[in-house]
C-alpha cells in the first residue's frame, strides 16, 4: 500500500492515516485506495477502511487582532470530527487567547463566518510554536518522492488575505472588530463543508479554492500554489478529510460565492485598531491609548521599510541596493540555502533596528538574499548600525518581543 500526506496552508493542515492492521512502523501515514463504491453512502468506519487518520492543525499567530487564524484552525477541526477523524487523532496547535479574550464580543465562542456556529466547543487546547509561512516553506525544499501533497495559501513572495472583516463585503455581525477569517483557508472549508467529499478529487478543491483565492484585479487575491507528489490528485478528499454523512447528497456543482472584500494579513491588525478606536468614547483615555498604538505600530513599520531599504543601499550600493534585496530567486530554489545565516542577518537587525514583528516579516527576502550575495555578519551589524545607530526601540526590543528568527 502506498503512503500519502496532505497539507493545506493557512493555516497548516496536515491530514495523515496509518495501515490498522499488523504495522510495525512508528510512522503516521496516509492510505492510496481504489474507491469502488461511488455511490454516495456514508463513509465506512476507520476499522472498515483498515486505516487510522490523523490531523495536525497549526495556527500562526496570538492576539485578539489575529482572531482570523485560530478560527481557521478551530473550524477545520470541527470539519475533521464530523468526518469520522477521532478527537484523540486530531493535534491542535494553537495559542488559544481568543475565546476568553475579554474583546470577544462572544465570550467562549469562536466563528469563522458571519453568520456560523460556534467552531471553538471541544477544541483541545495546546501552545503554538512559530513556524515560517505558506510559499516559501516548500518552494525549491519539498522532494516530490515523499508521498507528500502540500497547497499553500500564497506563493513564495507574496502575503495571503484576510476576509469577513468589518467595512469589506460580506461583513461579520456588527459587534467584530476583526477579521473572522482567512481567504484561502475559508475557501477549502466552506467547500468541505457543501461537497459530497466521495465524490470530489484533491485536484477539484485545489482548483475551486485556486479561483476563489484569486482575484481578478490582481489586488486584492493570493496565488494558492501546489508542491511535493501531484500523482495522486485524483484521489477523493474523504480518503483525507473524512466523510460527513449529511452531506451525501450534494451535487458538488453549486460554487461558493465569491469573497468580494478582503484585507492583507499584515494590515489586519491596523484595521482592529482603527475600528476600536471608532467605537470608543470620544477623549477616553481607553481612546487615546488606543491612538498612540497605532501611531507608534505605524511609525516602526515605516522604520523597518526605510531601514532596510537603507541597509541595501549600504551593502550593495545606492543604484542596486533595493533592487537586489527584492529580486527572487529562479522557480524551484529554496528562499537562501544558508538557513543559519538568515537567521543570523535577523538577529542582528533586530538588535539594533529592532523587532521585525509580524508586519515586517515580508522583508524575510531581503535578509535572505544578504546570504544568498555572501554578505558577512560583520558587514550586516555595519550597516545595521549605519541604518539604525540613533533610533530608540525599547518597545520594539528583541529582549522583550523576541527574535523573529
Amino acid at each position: 500500500m502506498a503512503h500519502r500526506w496532505v497539507c493545506g496552508l493557512l493555516s497548516l493542515l496536515a491530514v495523515a492515516a496509518a495501515a490498522a492492521e499488523g504495522s510495525a512502523e512508528p510512522l503516521i501515514r496516509l492510505p492510496t485506495q481504489d474507491e469502488h463504491d461511488a455511490a454516495p453512502t456514508p463513509a465506512p468506519s476507520a476499522a472498515e477502511e483498515g486505516i487510522t487518520r490523523w490531523a495536525v492543525l497549526v495556527a500562526g499567530s496570538s492576539g485578539y487582532e489575529n482572531y482570523r487564524h485560530q478560527a481557521d484552525v478551530c473550524h477545520a477541526y470541527q470539519i475533521l470530527k464530523r468526518g469520522g477523524l477521532k478527537e484523540e487523532n486530531i493535534v491542535v496547535f494553537m495559542y488559544d487567547d481568543i475565546a476568553q479574550n475579554p474583546q470577544n464580543p462572544r465570550l467562549g465562542v469562536i466563528i469563522n463566518h458571519p453568520k456560523g456556529k460556534d467552531v471553538y466547543a471541544g477544541v483541545p487546547k495546546v501552545i503554538y510554536v512559530e513556524a515560517c509561512e505558506s510559499g516559501s516553506m516548500f518552494e525549491g525544499i519539498m522532494p516530490q518522492d515523499l508521498n507528500i501533497y502540500v497547497s499553500t495559501a500564497a506563493n513564495a513572495v507574496e502575503s495571503s488575505w484576510g476576509t469577513y472583516c468589518p467595512g469589506w463585503n460580506p461583513p461579520p455581525p456588527h459587534e467584530y472588530l476583526t477579521c473572522l477569517g482567512d481567504v484561502y483557508s475559508v475557501s477549502w472549508m466552506e467547500d468541505s463543508e457543501t461537497h459530497n467529499l466521495k465524490k470530489e478529487a484533491i485536484k477539484d478543491q485545489y482548483e475551486a479554492v485556486k479561483k476563489r483565492t484569486s482575484s481578478s484585479n490582481n489586488l486584492t487575491g493570493s496565488h494558492v500554489m501546489e508542491y511535493g507528489d501531484k500523482t495522486f490528485k485524483d484521489e477523493k478528499l474523504f480518503l483525507y478529510q473524512g466523510f460527513d454523512p449529511a452531506n451525501v447528497n450534494n451535487t458538488n456543482r453549486l460554487p461558493l460565492p465569491s469573497l468580494e472584500g478582503a484585507i492583507n494579513q499584515r494590515d489586519a491588525d491596523i484595521l482592529f485598531m482603527w475600528k476600536r478606536y471608532e467605537q470608543l468614547d470620544g477623549g477616553s483615555e481607553e481612546k487615546l491609548r488606543v491612538l498612540k498604538k497605532i501611531k507608534e505600530t505605524v511609525a516602526h513599520r515605516k522604520h523597518l521599510d526605510s531601514s532596510i531599504n537603507f541597509i541595501g543601499k549600504l551593502v550593495f550600493g545606492f543604484e542596486k541596493g533595493p533592487s537586489v534585496l527584492e529580486a527572487p530567486r529562479s522557480s524551484g530554489q529554496p528562499v537562501v540555502h544558508d538557513w543559519d545565516c538568515l537567521k543570523r542577518m535577523v538577529r542582528v537587525f533586530e538588535s539594533h533596528c529592532g523587532s521585525l514583528t509580524q508586519y515586517g516579516m515580508k522583508h524575510m527576502r531581503a535578509f535572505a538574499n544578504l546570504c544568498n550575495n555572501g554578505v558577512s555578519e560583520a558587514e550586516m551589524k555595519e550597516a545595521s548600525v549605519g541604518a539604525c545607530g540613533g533610533y530608540i526601540s525599547a518597545k520594539w526590543s528583541p529582549l522583550v518581543l523576541g527574535h523573529s528568527a
